[in-house]
């Protein structure tokens, strides 16, 4: 039985890879002569880096950063084989999970660091960027990035604004005299799992901002803020992103990479799942496991189950699904070709409990699925 095991991390709880190990774990139990494959999956956002460098031959660099808070930490990115690509993850230098709970600050939060990571791999000779924008803690639009690489940010005085999107709303101009040059031959790829525009109820700060500490009052004044950045793209790049599908993602990180580095904004998953050829590893399985933390109605829309069972259904591969908790309205997603959803807990227990036996868990329940699907072989 050839069996493809293909997770995304279980946020929180555990990585990609060691919900990948311990779905292997329960597989064995029953059929101990099981051919399995590994893949651990990200939809884009926190752990790209490790889901595409697995196997890749590549390296890891590690880079002393600025934190959303402008703390230094240290935050590792990946070269490909061929030493020309670069992956980033924006998460390990911007991430909302960098931050305590009463440390999250819209206003004040940036993307600096993430710009350093790119910077480190341009000065590295990398001429083609793969950069994953999920799990942010930030709302600046990407202004912390640029700044990194070089843009000015200025008030009405000729002033830098401070880090973070709550100065956005005093912003003037904006001066690339000494952007990176080499930005404007690099290849740029965004893996981004949301199609929010910038602004708008709809946008990166109505949507996001509340998650990343932002009280209503915050998010009003984020999301004018992101519109008069918008508004001076326009003016002086002439580059309308303010409606553009992506844009908002990452707190408007999307916007930055599109306007200042012509950065093209894939489908998260999708590029994983090509970069990774999970297609061949499925085209020969006779099932295939995924899951994440939580399935809901959001599951339907790009996220990693929902790519996996795409392309499984495409060869009538069957698909089951592992998941910390089964949220509401997940109809729709049997239509899409997943034969069953399990949730792992099978007792009363709190949170903290579910997440430190999480492992177990986890092994216990697809050795029960295994099991039954076994009785019919």
């Amino acid at each position: 039985m050839n069996i493809v095991i293909a997770p995304d991390s279980f946020k929180e709880c555990l990585s990609a890879k060691e919900v990948a190990t311990a779905i292997a774990k329960g597989v064995f139990q029953v059929i101990p002569e099981a051919e399995v494959f590994e893949v651990p999956i990200s939809d884009g956002g926190e752990g790209l880096l490790d889901t595409l460098m697995q196997g890749s031959g590549g390296r890891l660099v590690q880079v002393t950063v600025k934190d959303p808070l402008m703390r230094s930490i240290q935050a590792n990115y990946g070269i490909l084989e061929d030493k020309k690509t670069a992956v980033i993850e924006m998460a390990l230098a911007s991430g909302l999970e960098l931050l305590q709970e009463d440390e999250k600050n819209p206003l004040v939060t940036s993307t600096y660091g993430t710009g350093q990571l790119i910077k480190d791999a341009l000065d590295r000779g990398c001429t083609k960027l793969i950069i994953g924008i999920g799990g942010s803690a930030t709302n600046d639009g990407g202004a912390g990035m640029a700044r990194a690489l070089g843009a000015k940010f200025l008030d009405s005085r000729g002033k830098e604004l401070k880090e973070g999107g709550g100065g956005l709303n005093d912003l003037d101009s904006i001066d690339l005299t000494d952007f990176d040059k080499r930005l404007s031959v690099c290849e740029v790829v965004v893996a981004c799992d949301v199609s929010n525009p910038l602004t708008g109820p709809n946008g990166a700060s109505f949507v996001y901002g509340p998650q990343k500490g932002g009280s209503e009052k915050d998010v009003m004044q984020l999301d004018k803020n992101l519109a008069n950045f918008a508004e001076k793209i326009k003016e002086e790049l002439h580059i309308d992103i303010a409606e553009t599908p992506g844009a908002g993602a990452a707190g408007g990180i999307g916007a930055a990479l599109m306007a200042f580095m012509q950065g093209k904004l894939v489908n998260g998953i999708e590029l994983v799942l090509e970069t990774l050829g999970l297609e061949e590893y499925i085209k020969k399985s006779n099932l295939v496991i995924t899951g994440e933390g939580k399935i809901d109605s959001q599951t339907l829309h790009g996220k990693t189950i929902a790519g996996v069972t795409k392309m499984a259904k495409k060869y009538k591969v069957p698909v089951v699904v592992v998941t910390g908790k089964i949220g509401e309205d997940i109809e729709p997603i049997y239509d899409m070709g997943v034969c069953g959803v399990f949730a792992i807990v099978n007792q009363p227990m709190n949170l903290e409990q579910a997440i430190n036996e999480a492992p177990q868990l986890i092994q216990n329940s697809v050795k029960n699925i295994i099991g039954t699907l076994n009785c019919f072989r």
